[in-house]
C-alpha cells in the first residue's frame, strides 16, 4: 500500500492546501465535490498540483507536517520544480 502527500491549489499561485492520504484518487475526488476539508471547500481548492508517494503512513504524515510549516515560497518552488504550469494532475490519476 502506498501513502501520498499532496498539494491542492485554487489556481496558479493561488491558495494552497497540503494533505496526506492512502487513497489519493478518492481523497481528491472528495475535495473536488465538497466532501474534503472545510478549508478546501471555502477556498475552492480543486487543482491537484503536486504529489509525492511514501511507503508508510508515518512518513507521509511527517512530510505533510514539515511542508505545512514551510514558507509559501518554498511550497511554490516545490510545485514548480515538477509542474511549472501548475497543471491539474487529477484527470491523469487513472492512467
Amino acid at each position: 500500500m502506498a501513502f501520498y502527500v499532496y498539494m491542492l491549489a485554487s489556481q496558479k499561485n493561488g491558495t494552497l492546501y497540503v494533505g496526506h492520504t492512502d487513497d489519493l484518487e478518492e481523497r481528491i475526488f472528495d475535495h473536488r465535490n465538497g466532501r474534503g476539508s472545510a478549508f478546501t471547500r471555502k477556498h475552492r481548492l480543486h487543482r491537484l498540483v503536486w504529489v509525492e508517494a511514501h511507503d508508510t503512513r508515518e512518513s507521509a504524515k511527517w512530510r505533510e507536517y514539515r511542508i505545512k510549516a514551510w514558507k509559501r515560497a518554498w511550497k511554490i518552488e516545490l510545485i514548480e520544480k515538477d509542474n511549472p504550469n501548475w497543471d491539474d494532475f487529477f484527470p491523469t490519476l487513472n492512467q
